[in-house]
């Protein structure tokens, strides 16, 4: 059976280097970083060596590379512990956000730790600027605002450059999920002053189980899980070597090869978009993810005219055909809720009709959209 991978802001192929490097870690380099002697000393060396890589590409100060299990942690270790340590009173986020921010936000405004408030969207699923600043404005107290700069169910792009200069305007804090952004996107931290970022390997190539957060230096930030001094005091517990190294040589790669990646990637999506507007003429485009200047270049949110009853068994045909794709985020699997971020931005018309999402990857041919098509084709018009 034919197997074509569309499911990449799902996960992601881990590049083949990554896998050499993390097999030579494993079987080389088993010393307890904490530890003073040589093999303790090889291991933290090589941890402060990709500490200083991350932080070279991003424009950071390597200390404020923070290594967490992925972007769900580092989400979490962000905004608890801003609402623990900074006096933060008052946070602003979106309904379209990751589950990793709506469900912590939602659990501390819960518990009485912070008052929430959502900006208002656009038809396509974007902050309204006008109002995030009038939330920005609302009282006097310490706001935190989140938001994730690329959406990882419609894929938009919000204007993350206009949103940080709004709120350093009224000295508010800034973090941003920036797993579906980072290692597909040049990110420079002093031209673009945010607080906090959260990023995931397992996003562009590399090992799951591994990321980071970015804390800028002096944040007043303080430690969500307790125990040794790992991480500069943030995150207690044995660094994951193997995956640090994973981490590193995958960053690295996707930075290298970012330019030409981003070139055949976008081939690949406007390819899919127009064979897909050909082929299913009452195909509709979910938020911005057939404008590949206002979405990322990895993945396209479409509306498919098939009923409701038919639908059921959309996912299943495809996965039967070798196709993975996804209904919404792969957070959300086993869920019997359909995507929140779809309920803020379609009409009950669209809602009522299956939509999809499909993310490329520089592993991708065209030859797998054709097939891709004519299995959706096929599966639309019978």
């Amino acid at each position: 059976m034919k197997k074509v991978y569309l499911d990449n802001a799902a996960t992601t192929q881990v590049r083949a280097e990554v896998i050499t490097k993390m097999q030579d870690a494993l079987s080389n380099t088993y010393g307890n970083p904490s530890s003073t002697h040589s093999f303790g000393r090889t291991s933290k060396t090589a941890i402060e060596g990709a500490r200083k890589t991350i932080a070279k590409y991003l424009n950071a100060h390597p200390s404020e590379i923070i290594f967490t299990s992925g972007g769900t942690e580092a989400d979490n270790m962000v905004l608890r512990c801003a609402a623990r340590d900074l006096g933060v009173g008052t946070l602003i986020t979106s309904k379209v956000e990751h589950h990793a921010v709506l469900h912590t936000v939602e659990e501390l405004h819960g518990s009485g730790q912070i008052a929430l408030e959502f900006v208002d969207l656009d038809a396509y699923g974007n902050p309204n600027l006008e109002h995030l600043e009038a939330l920005l404005q609302k009282d006097d107290s310490k706001k935190m605002v989140s938001l994730m700069h690329v959406n990882n169910e419609i894929g938009n792009k919000i204007d993350i450059q206009a949103i940080c200069e709004l709120v350093k305007k009224y000295d508010a804090l800034f973090h941003s999920d920036a797993v579906q952004s980072i290692g597909h996107f040049a990110w420079d931290v002093q031209d673009m002053p945010v607080d906090f970022l959260a990023a995931s390997a397992h996003k562009f190539h590399g090992p799951k189980g591994i990321g980071f957060a970015y804390i800028r230096k002096n944040s007043g930030l303080g430690s969500m899980i307790s125990g040794g001094s790992q991480e500069r005091g943030y995150r207690a517990g044995t660094e994951s070597f193997h995956n640090i190294v994973g981490l590193e040589e995958a960053f690295v790669l996707a930075y290298e090869h970012l330019g030409s990646e981003k070139e055949y990637i976008s081939g690949l999506k406007q390819y899919f978009i127009d064979r897909i507007m050909a082929e299913i003429p009452k195909i509709k485009f979910n938020g911005h993810s057939g404008d590949l200047e206002k979405s990322t270049y990895t993945l396209v949110n479409v509306c498919l005219p098939v009923k409701p009853e038919k639908a059921l068994m959309l996912l299943f045909h495809l996965d039967i055909k070798g196709i993975a794709c996804s209904e919404g985020s792969a957070c959300q699997s086993g869920s019997n809720e359909g995507s929140h971020v779809l309920s803020e931005i379609l009409s009950e018309e669209d809602l009522k009709n299956p939509s999809l999402r499909f993310s490329f990857s520089k592993y991708n041919t065209k030859e797998e959209i054709d097939y891709t098509i004519s299995v959706l084709k096929e599966f639309t018009l019978q």
